[in-house]
């Protein structure tokens, strides 16, 4: 069904780890990505704070972001959903 196959390209982007979520390199800077925004795999979506690391999260797939479920400067935990992303 169209449902099954909507479903089958969506790509869910979840924290490996618990940290701290940046939408943005630094505070005067643009966002990595915003709703809408076209993206190549391995492209930088945001950065994961986690004991004064940096650790980039990246687009798993080519595709388009759908979602952007979190604020900056949030908190989460290890397996939360950061990101949608539609092929």
């Amino acid at each position: 069904s169209d449902t099954d196959r909507e479903r089958s390209d969506l790509y869910e982007v979840k924290a490996p780890i618990s940290g701290m979520c940046y939408r943005a390199p630094g505070e005067a800077e643009p966002p990595f990505v915003e709703k809408g925004t076209r993206v190549k795999k391995g492209q930088t979506l945001m950065i994961l704070e986690v004991m004064k690391m940096m650790n980039e999260i990246t687009a798993p797939v080519d595709g388009v972001i759908e979602e952007i479920l979190f604020e900056n400067e949030q908190k989460v935990e290890a397996g939360y959903l950061l990101f949608t992303l539609r092929q």
